[in-house]
């Protein structure tokens, strides 16, 4: 930790322990602890660690192609795209990118190719650190140091209908919207919401930019958290769950949308390499062969059993694998530190709030034993 304090610059705080070592949805410390993985680095190593299919095909990427630089293509790189577009049943344009802040900065320089400039974002969201999705983002304690920021954006509260369609009209370039708003501790809009936002946006000729960074892929037992909604966006933005642990987004433009970056317009050095490229569709692929929807779907109702009745919990809130636990006190993030104490690895998104998102490959024992340490864990907090 010393040699972390002296080399690394403080932008995280102190890690909370030195990992060295994964295998599923169990990972170990320097110390020999090992811990059940409930977060998946934030909802990114959907297969866990150390998946043996993930490992070969990088391993094989690796020794055949790694980099080439986007004056040529791949075939990983072209079959993906298909893949994703197949996935979205609809036709359209993807540019990768190296992360979900990047796929929102091509994304919001999509939608300044409209002739408009005024976005319509939701209150609680988040878009990530760089300086066009850090205008997107929605907390001030992220946004304030480095202010000016970029963009013409009106704030709305997230789930409001009447509220949207009062702040579109046909100035807007696009509404940015999260299908479930991970960081604000997993909060899930009424019913017909994003449908609504489809239609509002349809009326004023403007796009609806859907970031799927942290929901996609899987992720809330569906590949896309939209598709519930049976709506079609203009904008759909991926990341972490997409590459399984490999650096990789993708900004996809549906529709006209697709066409709105054109040659000179936006670039990358490393985004859709070989690498990533095939690391997603191995994740893609792995998660048709293992059956693992239907997994992230079991593995939910297993969550929400074992834990909606549990002292201290109002509510569970989220779908599939991306669940909140919303606590009556504010002491998630003691939670938290007592759960990783006791060998569980759970994030406190809020003060009064946990979130999960683990690996599809947890298995029933290891989600039974998980439930157990969180709700034990919550009864000491709250004692204490």
């Amino acid at each position: 930790m010393d040699r972390y304090r002296g080399s690394l610059m403080n932008t995280f705080g102190d890690p909370q322990r030195v990992l060295v070592h994964g295998e599923g949805a169990l990972v170990w410390d320097a110390d020999g602890n090992r811990y059940i993985d409930l977060l998946a680095g934030i909802a990114v190593n959907a297969l866990g660690h150390a998946h043996p299919a993930l490992l070969k095909a990088v391993t094989e990427q690796l020794g055949t192609l790694g980099h080439i630089s986007n004056f040529f293509t791949s075939i990983p790189q072209v079959e993906l795209a298909e893949r994703l577009l197949g996935l979205l049943d609809a036709p359209g344009r993807v540019f990768f990118a190296n992360s979900g802040t990047e796929a929102n900065e091509a994304a919001l320089k999509a939608t300044r190719r409209t002739g408009r400039t005024r976005l319509v974002v939701a209150e609680g969201s988040f878009h990530g650190r760089t300086m066009g999705a850090l205008a997107l983002t929605s907390k001030e304690a992220y946004r304030t140091p480095f202010e000016p920021l970029p963009g013409d954006v009106t704030w709305v509260p997230y789930g409001d209908e009447a509220a949207l369609a009062a702040a579109v009209d046909d100035s807007v370039a696009a509404v940015v919207l999260e299908p479930i708003q991970g960081e604000a501790g997993v909060v899930v809009p009424p019913a017909g919401y994003l449908a609504a936002a489809r239609d509002i946006t349809s009326r004023h000729g403007a796009l609806l930019w859907i970031d799927e960074v942290q929901t996609g892929m899987g992720r809330t037992g569906d590949w896309f958290a939209h598709s519930a909604s049976g709506i079609t966006p203009d904008l759909v933005t991926l990341a972490k769950g997409l590459g399984g642990g490999m650096p990789i987004g993708a900004c996809i433009g549906l529709g006209d949308a697709g066409v709105l970056l054109g040659p000179g317009n936006h670039g990358t050095t490393f985004g859709g390499n070989p690498v990533a490229t095939r690391a997603a569709l191995t994740v893609i692929e792995t998660i048709e062969n293992e059956g693992l929807l239907a997994a992230v779907n079991d593995l939910e109702q297993m969550f929400r059993t074992g834990l909606s009745d549990a002292p201290g919990v109002v509510e569970i809130t989220g779908r599939g694998l991306l669940l909140g636990v919303v606590l009556d006190q504010p002491i998630a993030p003691a939670v938290m530190n007592a759960a990783l104490d006791a060998g569980v690895i759970v994030n406190a998104p809020t003060a009064d709030r946990l979130r999960l998102a683990p690996p599809f490959v947890l298995t029933p024992d290891q989600a039974r034993d998980a439930i157990a340490t969180v709700r034990a864990v919550i009864e000491e907090v709250r004692n204490a």
